[in-house]
């Protein structure tokens, strides 16, 4: 059709087709899941719901620096091959928990341990093996679970399939620690989770744990995340946590890895009236380290002292990422991480803290701080506030530096030699994160974890 000599041409509109092209790892990681979908454990109500979380990571994929939440930490990119998943063999040389919570934990005396090896139930003791003769492993509770624990699987997979991550947990897992604490109960010494590599190859490892802390209950958890280094592991680890009104927990993870290593971890914690939660993550290495905590205040007059440190060099990334709801009033936040960054180490701290309009008295604060080692390191910060209440007290802030000059020169200056002075410096730093920890035995185990990584040559003279 012409009009005033101009030729229109005609515009047929057709539906556009958008074509997924897949990672070679998201591609294996879902091919895997179809290799071993019969053999994992569960009912058919969890089957479905594995069944929908695989369908929504094949629609996310692994999260990228598009995500806001994942800007930092592109798994997308930096995630180039899926590893097999771990057969869990049990029973290499120096593999018992005892050796390995003596290892880590030097001079703490335990209630009970329980542990698993690549994902499979290698032997529990103690407060884990009192109860009924009920097993410590979700494995074996997942055929038929107790209503609570159905119920809060069900809203962990729901709600943790947000992203990639999430979704390939709630897909994968086929193994974790359940753990009911009775309500006053008070276990006076830590009750260890001890999760570890076989060391058959390279692989992967999913696992999923419950913990439910009853009313006015007191108790220390202590997750250890390790291994023997004879091969690479990605795992997913995440934890769902309930904790009853009045109840006090402290709850402790340490990760180490090495290069090729990936450890991505979830809190998923709900902390009831008058409960006071202190958590504190220790992670250290070259390995690639995504610890996240989201914790839902459900109930008035609840605490939060949050504790963080991080130790990385080589190319070691560590990714330490907070959603903090205050969804009620008269609650407390504190949060306070401190990384110490070597070689070409990146550092991440991603801390966003959420006050609903009916939170009113909230009090919430939180800080940042990096020490940076090497010319080549990195630190990325991002405080965020969502206030939607009128009546609170919140602030953050964030630092990063090198070793203070005239410091070294006040050391050195009464004849500490250089290397010794900085060691110094870097443990007073990096201590003050570790001070929150409150159990004498778990605070020296972390501190001499620290200086076991400044011992290793990443503040030479």
């Amino acid at each position: 059709m012409a009009q005033d000599g101009v030729v229109e041409a005609l515009k047929v509109e057709r539906p556009m087709t958008v074509q997924i092209v897949r990672t070679k790892a998201e591609t294996a990681l879902i091919q895997a899941y179809d290799a071993v979908e019969r053999e994992l454990p569960g009912g058919a109500w969890l089957k479905a719901r594995r069944s929908a979380a695989i369908g929504s990571f094949a629609a996310q994929g692994l999260p990228n620096r598009r995500v806001e939440e994942w800007k930092y930490t592109d798994l997308r990119a930096g995630l180039k091959e899926m590893y097999p998943l771990a057969t869990g063999k049990v029973g290499g040389a120096g593999h018992s928990a005892e050796a390995i919570i003596a290892r880590i934990l030097p001079g703490v005396e335990a209630s009970g341990f329980v542990h698993l090896e690549d994902g499979r139930g290698a032997g529990f003791a103690g407060i884990f093996s009192s109860k009924d003769d009920t097993s410590p492993y979700l494995a074996d509770l997942l055929g038929s679970p107790p209503a609570w624990l159905r119920a809060e699987l069900e809203r962990g997979m729901a709600t943790g399939g947000t992203d990639g991550i999430g979704s390939l947990n709630a897909a994968f897992f086929a193994n974790g620690v359940v753990l009911d604490i009775p309500s006053r109960l008070e276990i006076d010494q830590p009750l260890v989770m001890l999760f570890t590599d076989g060391g058959e190859g390279r692989g992967s490892v999913f696992s999923r744990s419950v913990i439910r802390v009853g009313d006015g209950a007191k108790v220390t958890l202590v997750e250890v995340h390790c291994g023997n280094f004879a091969a690479a592991r990605q795992v997913s680890a995440a934890t769902q946590l309930m904790v009853g009104r009045g109840a006090m927990v402290t709850h402790i993870k340490f990760v180490e890895t090495e290069a090729d290593d990936v450890h991505t971890g979830k809190w998923d914690v709900r902390l009831g009236s008058e409960a006071t939660y202190r958590p504190f993550q220790m992670t250290l290495g070259s390995g690639l380290v995504r610890n996240e905590l989201a914790l839902s205040f459900d109930g008035q007059h609840s605490t939060l002292d949050f504790g963080a440190a991080f130790l990385a060099g080589d190319r070691g990334h560590i990714d330490t990422t907070l959603l903090i709801d205050h969804k009620v009033g008269h609650c407390t936040s504190r949060e306070l991480v401190k990384g110490v960054l070597d070689n070409a180490a990146r550092g991440i701290f991603q801390g966003k803290v959420i006050v609903q309009p009916n939170a009113q008295k909230t009090d919430g604060k939180q800080m940042a701080q990096a020490l940076m080692l090497s010319a080549d390191a990195e630190f990325d910060s991002k405080p965020e506030l969502e206030i939607y209440a009128d009546d609170v007290v919140c602030g953050h802030g964030s630092t990063s530096a090198e070793l203070d000059d005239d410091l070294l020169f006040y050391l050195r200056a009464r004849g500490i030699p250089l290397a010794e002075a900085k060691s110094l410096l870097v443990e007073s730093f990096i201590g003050e994160a570790i001070d929150k920890v409150e159990h004498d035995g778990l605070r020296e185990a972390m501190m001499g974890h620290a200086r076991r990584w400044l011992a290793a040559g990443h503040v030479g003279a």
